[in-house]
């Protein structure tokens, strides 16, 4: 990796850190230079605006989500191991800086349009994707039933981590991970083919 690759790499690192706490909003290229000890010019050639930054601080975020969530679960066999697999990867990235900053920029910009809503559809969107084709090859399988819908299936996983989320870290809840568990063992017992 180049000087300039790696300095990139750094200082989106921090944005992503920044941006998880204050929210993409309270994210600027000035405060950032601030707070990394560069002059905002040298900054300003990285990104040339706030809202390339902002699309680039997303994108940084999306590829640890996927390294750390999605990619080791797609490791695990077809069905429903690969599903519990990607749970288990969410559950544990409820803490992390790109989780943050995702619910909170979708917060932020839901009513927002222009290209930092336009990501954060498409990211979200993608991640439904990759839930809904685990669920298909889960039907395919044998593990799910047939007349189950995959994007139903996404959108109720979705919310029960959105939930989870919610509850982690806004309400600090001891309960939440028992309860994030079992919410998605019914999603899984739901989804089963029925026995004649």
């Amino acid at each position: 990796m180049s000087k300039g690759a790696a300095t990139r790499q750094a200082v989106l690192a921090e944005a992503t850190e920044v941006a998880s706490r204050l929210g993409l909003g309270g994210l600027t290229i000035g405060s950032l230079a601030a707070r990394l000890d560069m002059s905002k010019s040298g900054l300003f050639a990285h990104f040339r605006s706030k809202e390339a930054l902002h699309l680039q601080v997303l994108g940084y975020a999306k590829d640890a989500f996927t390294a750390e969530v999605v990619r080791p679960a797609l490791r695990a066999p077809r069905g429903e191991a690969r599903m519990r697999a990607l749970f288990e990867n969410w559950v544990e990235s409820v803490n992390v800086a790109a989780a943050c900053l995702f619910v909170s920029a979708s917060t932020e910009f839901d009513d927002q349009p222009g290209p930092v809503r336009d990501q954060l559809v498409a990211d979200h969107r993608d991640l439904s994707d990759v839930i809904a084709q685990i669920f298909r090859t889960g039907i395919a399988e044998g593990q799910f039933d047939e007349a189950a819908d995959p994007e139903r299936f996404a959108h109720d996983l979705h919310s029960v981590m959105l939930g989870a989320f919610h509850a982690r870290r806004l309400l600090n809840d001891p309960r939440t991970e028992t309860w994030t568990r079992q919410a998605f063992e019914a999603l899984l017992d739901a989804a089963r083919p029925k026995s004649d």
